[in-house]
């Protein structure tokens, strides 16, 4: 029984002793499940409000982005003033101071000429002789009529001194004597119409020499020996015989743009350029303008006259004229294409504290990449160089680099 008692107890105690042992490994086991699981929690979390973060700092990177790129990029220019003597070049034509056709006033043949294109004559230097057979023969004419009225006039003058003297002794009649008086001062009025007449023909045969009116080169002739000749003042065609040009002094005409012609004043000087003489400059003073603005070109006629001693300046050639005109105070350059157009007129976009304001703007000349700015500016500015389209007043913009200045006026 004690055996059996014992080896009950023996068989029993080591069931008593695995129970506790398999509860503290299992008490092990659950802390540290529950250790893994808060660490994979922790670790978790922190992932998870890493890229929240993430997110966060993207978006409001993408936003300030966003709004970075809203505002428009802009590059600006300041204005230069320009200079206070401007230089316009105007094209221009070399005429001679004095130029002018030479007519027949006689009707006839050319007998001889004596100048050809090209001479250099004096004045009075004889040019061409006209035959002229019909005004010969009307002198002659006029001259027997003349004669006969002379004649006519004396017998009149005898008989009108005779009858003055009768009267006083009451020989003949009153009547008499004023009918001798009236003959003689008609036959006196025939003798003056007559020696008229002769004076005419006879400056019309003068007209048969043609002579120089003054000193000068003959830059045409338009007749030869033979040709038949009409004078200057009838009602065919008239053809000048010669034209005759005094190069020693040039006239120059140019067209002044209205915009200049205040500035235009007699006085200027000027530089005169020709294509046949490079590298020169021939000296001219403007003398002289017309006062008046063409209605059709809108532009001022001035003359610059030009000392042509040598006649090295061709009549005819065409040049390049460079006035010095006072420039405008308050006039600035800016480029081209800071300039916009709208129905409002033309305006330029100025930068003021990141602001945009849309000033109206008056041009004055065209220098092809410049342009000239005669009021809408006083120099402090910051213009936006090719501003967009759609840009208003009141628009925000970024300047990232400023344009380089404009240079004065060429």
């Amino acid at each position: 029984m004690v055996m059996s008692i014992q080896s009950q107890t023996q068989i029993k105690v080591p069931p008593q002793e695995r129970p506790a042992l398999s509860v503290v490994k299992g008490s092990r086991r659950k802390k540290r499940g529950w250790l893994l699981a808060g660490v994979m929690l922790v670790v978790f979390g922190g992932i998870v409000v890493y890229g929240l973060l993430a997110r966060l700092s993207q978006g409001n990177t993408v936003r300030a982005e966003t709004a970075q790129m809203a505002v428009p990029s802009v590059s600006v220019v300041s204005p230069k003033r320009t200079a206070p003597a401007q230089e316009i070049v105007l094209p221009g034509n070399v005429q001679p101071f004095i130029s002018s056709p030479i007519y027949a006033r006689t009707n006839g043949y050319v007998k001889n000429w004596y100048a050809d294109i090209g001479a250099h004559v004096k004045k009075g230097k004889l040019l061409a002789v006209i035959e002229t057979p019909e005004v010969d023969q009307q002198l002659a004419q006029s001259r027997s009529n003349l004669a006969t009225a002379q004649a006519n006039l004396k017998l009149a003058e005898i008989t009108k001194t005779r009858y003055l003297g009768l009267l006083a002794t009451h020989a003949v009649a009153q009547q008499d004597a004023d009918n001798a008086e009236g003959t003689y001062n008609a036959n006196k009025a025939i003798v003056e119409a007559d020696q008229a007449n002769v004076r005419q023909l006879e400056t019309l045969q003068s007209f048969e020499k043609i002579y120089a009116p003054f000193d000068g080169i003959i830059t045409a002739r338009n007749t030869d020996i033979g040709q038949l000749i009409n004078s200057g003042n009838s009602g065919n065609t008239k053809t000048d015989l010669f034209h005759i040009s005094q190069p020693g002094k040039l006239r120059v005409y140019v067209n002044v743009p209205e915009q200049y012609s205040k500035a235009a004043a007699p006085g200027l000087t000027a530089q005169l350029t020709l294509a046949e003489f490079p590298g020169r400059q021939f000296q001219g003073n403007l003398v002289r303008t017309s006062n008046s603005i063409n209605f059709a070109t809108r532009t001022l006629t001035a003359e610059i006259d030009v000392d042509n001693p040598s006649g090295e300046l061709l009549t005819g050639s065409y040049t390049e004229v460079h006035l010095n005109v006072p420039g405008q105070a308050s006039s600035y350059l800016v480029p081209v294409s800071t300039l916009i157009f709208r129905s409002q007129g033309l305006q330029l976009a100025v930068v003021n504290n990141g602001t945009v304001v849309l000033t109206p703007a008056t041009p004055g000349r065209d220098f092809g990449e410049q342009i000239e700015i005669v009021s809408g500016l006083k120099g402090n500015e910051s213009v936006i160089v090719s501003p967009p389209d759609s840009i208003v007043t009141g628009q925000k913009v970024q300047v990232v680099q400023a344009a380089a200045a404009t240079g004065g006026a060429q």
